[in-house]
């Protein structure tokens, strides 16, 4: 038998795949790892220290503590040499009950895979096992001597029938990856701002100080993780669920939700949303897009999510609504518990999926909102519908389409899909039909006379979409699903404030120099400017010519058609028939140019609407505070004017335009009469300031 010092001699001189097996030979046996049959062992008295377990390679009558000591040796000798172990089998000496006496550690590829049965009609997992009849092991045997218990080694193999990892392999093995419970809380931390697990993954790694790939875990791990917290019971989560709303509304009282119970008294539906949303919707809620396309897995609920767009041109949330069924009392149900947390303000004009149910709730429910559907949700399932129909043709019909949606006339729009359809072929195509049938709730030359804040935009519709995405990647349980949609949206307040910051901190440009710009630009948020700016450029390549019921504008280049334009000065009124500010809430270059014939320098503020303005929510709040809320209006107000002193001093332009404009405020407040606050309140309201 060699010694300790041979073997480490040994593997110092290939540290590779190692050949060495070593018996007790009081204790021999079969290295069989299939032979279940139990023999006498003798202890080898060697009177080895037990301070041998510091060794690197196993050796007989190495001896431990205890069995786990064993253990742990082995796997640290394994990792080292590229292979993971498992406990393989226990014996007892004295048969049933008197103890465990003997262990067997093997390579984690030992023992082959027993042949299932396959059962008709049932599925079975095709994946391919590791174990190839690996004869590698370590044998402990336990010994009494004097009274003093012990664990020596009494077998030990190192034979591999297959290629041992290197060090950079070897720790992706199950048996050496493990998560931490700091680790846990830290990703279940992550799970509820919506992060992906890629992403959890590289922060860790930045955290750690680790280079990437080299985390004690895997991104599947991290997985299974998330999806333990999943597997409870349904009727505990929705207690806890009811639970966490209810500790929400005691620590914010403006937080609302809304649910019912079915005959079982187990949770039906659930709605809710939080105060800046509500907050939001006083002023954004004009035009809302109902997302009702996704499912919760941790409950697999269909998931309703509410967002608008606000003055900044970002995403901001409304509310949450899960329903368990899709009919049209559950998405009845569902907008009436939303117009409730709105005080009972529907908005202008809600965009949907195509839901027969949706669209019957919606016209019962809020009938004096236009109903339209989001023309991203319809476009991205024309793969599905017309790939195989059209086959190479159908990007040139994808083409047809897009034109046809944005044409301006519903004649024009009636004319060509007449068109399209005989072209590519489609008098038969149910889809094509479908589509037809409903123009009137997709199609921009039937919705131009209705607010939409431009959410049909491509752009506006990927912001949103990867907003309610954020929120929708938080992987954890549905009790938690609520504070973890509450973190996203407070994520995207606090990103939406820093986007406003860097906008307002951006010189705006001025292309026409026309008054009307800089009064526009005064007003304006940067992102509507921008908007408005395009209209007022384009203004300049138009001509207008007065007619007896208005004017008639037309690009210089064209000798007919047009837009009709009707104005009347005294009452600051102006309409163009193209529609775009119905549409947008901007005037479009048609009635700028018929404006700027008119002498007009500025903008009638009925052109200017609040939703588009630089103003925040908390402007809004401290708008509508009544008499008692006073003194912070004043204080709101002197940080307004501390505010545009600071802006306009950066530059002489500036200064002119705040100072005229100052001017112009200052007059029209000494005309108005003092409110139904008394003097005495006034003043000592403004003795505290």
């Amino acid at each position: 038998m060699l010694c300790a010092c041979q073997v480490r001699s040994k593997m110092s001189d290939d540290a590779g795949q190692m050949l060495l097996i070593y018996d007790d030979p009081s204790d021999h046996r079969s290295l069989s790892l299939d032979d279940a049959s139990s023999t006498e062992e003798s202890p080898d008295g060697t009177g080895l220290s037990l301070e041998a377990v510091n060794d690197v390679i196993p050796y007989i009558g190495q001896r431990f503590l205890t069995h786990d000591a064993a253990y742990d040796f082995y796997s640290t000798f394994a990792k080292r040499c590229g292979f993971s172990i498992r406990r393989h089998r226990t014996e007892g000496k004295d048969g049933v009950g008197k103890g465990l006496t003997r262990r067997y550690f093997v390579c984690h590829r030992a023992g082959n895979t027993p042949v299932k049965t396959l059962s008709e009609g049932k599925p079975q997992r095709n994946r391919r096992s590791s174990r190839c009849g690996c004869q590698a092991y370590l044998r402990i045997s336990k010994i009494t001597e004097l009274g003093s218990v012990e664990w020596r080694v009494t077998g030990f193999a190192n034979h591999h029938n297959h290629d041992l990892l290197e060090p950079s392999q070897v720790r992706f093995l199950p048996a050496y990856r493990s998560i931490s419970d700091a680790d846990k809380s830290r990703i279940l931390m992550f799970s509820k701002t919506g992060i992906t697990v890629q992403q959890m993954m590289r922060l860790m790694e930045l955290e750690k100080c680790v280079e990437p790939g080299f985390l004690p875990f895997t991104e599947k791990d991290v997985r299974n993780l998330l999806q333990s917290f999943k597997k409870l019971d349904p009727e505990d989560e929705n207690i806890d669920f009811l639970r966490m709303c209810q500790s929400i509304k005691e620590q914010d009282p403006n937080f609302k939700f809304e649910f019912t119970l079915d005959a079982n008294d187990k949770l039906e539906n659930i709605a809710w949303s939080y105060a800046s949303s509500i907050q939001a919707y006083e002023i954004f809620g004009d035009a809302v897009v109902f997302d009702t396309t996704h499912r919760l897995s941790a409950v697999e609920m269909p998931l309703g999510i509410w967002v608008g767009v606000n003055n900044y041109g970002v995403p901001c949330f409304f509310g949450c609504v899960l329903l368990r069924d899709e009919n049209v009392r559950s998405w009845s149900w569902a907008l009436q518990a939303f117009t409730g947390f709105m005080s009972g303000k529907a908005p202008q004009t809600i965009l949907t999926d195509h839901n027969m149910c949706l669209k019957e709730a919606i016209d019962g429910e809020m009938p004096a909102t236009k109903h339209a559907l989001c023309i991203w949700m319809v476009v991205g399932k024309f793969p599905s519908w017309f790939n195989a129909a059209l086959g190479e043709r159908y990007n040139d019909w994808k083409a047809e389409f897009y034109r046809l949606y944005h044409l301006e006339s519903i004649e024009e729009f009636e004319l060509g899909w007449r068109d399209m359809v005989n072209s590519f072929g489609l008098h038969t195509n149910r889809h094509i039909n479908n589509l037809y049938a409903s123009r009137s709730l997709w199609s921009l030359p039937y919705l131009r006379s209705h607010f939409l804040a431009g959410m049909t935009l491509s752009g506006r519709s990927k912001a949103i979409n990867a907003f309610i995405q954020r929120f929708l990647s938080a992987q954890t349980r549905l009790a938690h699903f609520v504070e973890q949609v509450a973190v996203a949206v407070d994520f995207k307040d606090q990103a939406t404030e820093q986007q406003t910051m860097q906008q307002n901190l951006q010189n705006i440009s001025l292309k026409t120099g026309a008054p009307m710009e800089s009064h526009a630009a005064s007003v304006l948020t940067p992102f509507a400017f921008s908007k408005l700016q395009e209209q007022l450029v384009l203004a300049a390549h138009y001509a207008s010519f007065q007619m007896d019921d208005g004017y008639l504008v037309r690009h210089h280049t064209k000798l007919d058609g047009g837009r009709k334009v009707y104005w009347v000065p005294q009452e600051g009124i102006i309409s163009c028939s193209c529609q775009l500010f119905e549409f947008s809430g901007f005037l479009c270059r048609h009635a700028l140019r018929v404006l700027s014939t008119g002498n007009c320098f500025q903008l009638p503020d009925r052109y200017l609407p609040l939703r588009w303005r630089r103003i925040s929510t908390s402007f809004s709040k401290t708008f509508r505070s009544n008499a008692d809320d006073h003194g912070e209006r004043v204080q709101f107000l002197q940080n307004l004017v501390s505010t545009l002193v600071s802006e306009s001093s950066k530059s002489k332009e500036r200064l002119e335009i705040a100072t005229e404009q100052t001017s112009i405020l200052l007059s029209r407040i000494r005309e108005q009469p003092i409110s139904s606050l008394s003097l005495r309140d006034i003043t000592s309201v403004q003795r505290n300031f």
